[in-house]
């Protein structure tokens, strides 16, 4: 055998070893890398990257996020995603702006806590203040669209007194608060909206009825404790107080406690209405005496 065939046969049987070797690595080693490319590829060619259909199936799915939105919007509450402990401050800061100067209001973050698939923030409020203050302190804590429930409060109320000698009633409140949030935002809208947190002034259910503590007369009104009927015109009246310092009064006119709300020329009377710490009289004076007083 010549050398020339016996080179070819050399090459011949290295590019069959090279064939086996490849054949093997590729359909034995390989084997699971390509079935993942095969599927990847099916998967690649399955999908339609065709701009005008993307673009259909884009406009498609807004209309539904909007429309999903718009339900989340329309419900009284909503429950937010990782929520900051920081906001609740924010949020009495807000409420409490327009509150009477005496108003006082302290947070205090105690803890956060796990209820079922939701989690909250648990705060301690406590304070005083103007009835109505309380009452819309708790009306905005309650319904505010991101939800808040108070857990439990304690109402008491609490007399105190100006440096001029006015009595101030005032209620004061004690409880704990849970702030809710959520670890995604399948409850809350993408856009926030609170609700209208406005409240009309309400009757003060803590007012004494019978009050101990009665105002002075720091705008040196007349006390008709004593006074006495000097004179009478057909619109006004004449007094002097137990001091001897006289009025002229009108009908209708502010007295200390009251008010003056009559005044009969032809039978010389004037009449009274006085509220003694929610005792109310009413007392008519004659001109030389008092002619009657009746609770």
């Amino acid at each position: 055998m010549n050398r020339k065939l016996k080179n070819t046969l050399g090459l011949v049987a290295i590019l069959i070893f090279l064939l086996l070797a490849g054949g093997i690595y590729v359909f034995v080693f390989q084997r699971g890398k390509l079935n993942e490319k095969r599927i990847k590829l099916r998967e690649l060619e399955s999908i339609n990257y065709n701009t005008e259909q993307l673009n259909i199936q884009l406009r498609s799915l807004e209309k539904r996020a909007a429309s999903l939105d718009s339900i989340l919007s329309s419900r009284k509450f909503n429950i937010p995603q990782n929520l900051s402990s920081i906001k609740f401050y924010s949020f009495i800061n807000q409420i409490s702006a327009g509150f009477s100067p005496n108003t006082q209001i302290d947070v205090e973050f105690l803890s956060q806590k796990k209820d079922k698939e939701f989690f909250y923030y648990e705060y301690k409020i406590t304070g005083n203040g103007p009835y109505n203050d309380v009452y819309r302190l708790i009306y905005s804590i309650e319904q505010s669209k991101e939800l808040k429930k108070i857990k439990n409060l304690t109402l008491t109320n609490q007399i105190s007194t100006t440096k001029d000698g006015v009595p101030n009633f005032v209620v004061n409140f004690a409880g704990s608060v849970a702030v809710y949030f959520s670890s995604d935002n399948r409850f809350a809208p993408a856009i926030f909206v609170e609700n209208n947190l406005l409240t009309r002034l309400k009757y003060d259910s803590f007012y004494p009825l019978i009050r101990t503590s009665i105002p002075p007369n720091v705008d040196d009104l007349l006390d008709i404790q004593g006074a006495k009927l000097l004179a009478l015109i057909p619109e006004g009246a004449f007094l002097a107080d137990t001091k001897g310092n006289t009025y002229l009064l009108w009908e209708g006119e502010q007295v200390y406690l009251g008010y003056l709300t009559k005044i009969d020329y032809e039978h010389n009377v004037v009449g009274f209405i006085l509220n003694k710490g929610g005792i109310i009289e009413k007392v008519e004076f004659g001109l030389d005496k008092e002619v009657n007083k009746k609770n």
